[in-house]
């Protein structure tokens, strides 16, 4: 598969305390884009040892200031994430279950909270928290056969992932009420039209079709200043949180005030009036 080249092709890492169970790469072809794989075959189910490996990678990602965008993808055919390890979860005990839901949540919330934009493929099915890994990225692009869904009331449960917050503010109160109250399946298409996902596209023979769009969208990124991204991201996404809009304009002040002094931004004019490419540094 084309995706293998790719990750073939650059510096990776296995990053899990037990396993091989998240892999990141940092392809030569692609300077400044780190990719970001879920790697438990059959199905991604996450369990605790997941979880712990994405929070160890997610804290790598977030030191590198070199980075201008992050993907993150499935290395098993058809499937993003399929939610809980439910076999797992048989053997917690009950007075466990609340520290282990908060320790998602907040591994969720470091990759909400990555400074640089992330992009998450989804060519498969997504479940429950498999969709709540996907809400904590900044931009969301499927394949027409990816399935998609908050299914945790068939399981008497609630999503608790962050799912009941990010939904709304994605696809509005309402559709996220009904989405989460009947635990239905969302498929690609239908996913783009409510705006789940920024992007559906055709899926390929080589059933990566998201992945290379989410290839497509970060070679957009990598012409960027670094320090421009965060400042954007922090930006908008401090300035939706912080409420009113002259609360919001505030912040973004505070953005702009970061760039002002940047290496990047005299190289940026310098190479505007010498009429070439700039270089940035992220600094």
């Amino acid at each position: 598969m084309l995706i293998s080249r790719i990750i073939h092709h650059g510096v990776k890492r296995f990053l899990s305390s037990s396993s091989s169970e998240v892999l990141l790469t940092y392809p030569e072809a692609n300077p400044g884009i780190a990719l970001l794989g879920l790697n438990r075959p059959p199905v991604n189910a996450v369990s605790l040892s997941l979880g712990a490996a994405l929070r160890e990678s997610l804290g790598e990602i977030k030191e590198n200031k070199s980075l201008q965008g992050v993907i993150l993808y499935s290395t098993s055919p058809k499937i993003f994430c399929a939610g809980a390890d439910l076999k797992e979860r048989l053997f917690i005990k009950e007075e466990d279950v609340p520290d282990m839901v908060r320790r998602f949540r907040l591994m969720i919330q470091d990759l909400y909270e990555l400074p640089m934009p992330v992009i998450c493929a989804i060519d498969g099915v997504a479940m429950g928290g498999g969709l709540e890994l996907a809400l904590g990225t900044d931009i969301r692009v499927c394949s027409s056969t990816a399935k998609m869904a908050l299914s945790e009331t068939k399981l008497a449960i609630i999503p608790g992932g962050g799912g009941t917050q990010r939904l709304p503010r994605v696809v509005g109160v309402s559709r996220a009420k009904e989405l989460i109250f009947t635990g239905r399946d969302v498929y690609g298409k239908e996913a783009e039209q409510i705006g789940l996902v920024n992007y559906c596209v055709e899926q390929n023979s080589e059933g990566n079709a998201a992945f290379m769009k989410a290839m497509e969208m970060a070679s957009l990124l990598q012409d960027r200043g670094p320090v421009a991204l965060r400042m954007a991201k922090k930006a908008i996404t401090d300035g939706f949180e912080a409420g009113p809009m002259r609360a919001g304009l505030d912040v973004e002040h505070e953005c702009y005030l970061g760039v002002i002094p940047t290496q990047d931004r005299i190289e940026a004019l310098m190479a505007f009036r010498e009429k070439r490419k700039p270089n940035f540094k992220g600094k």
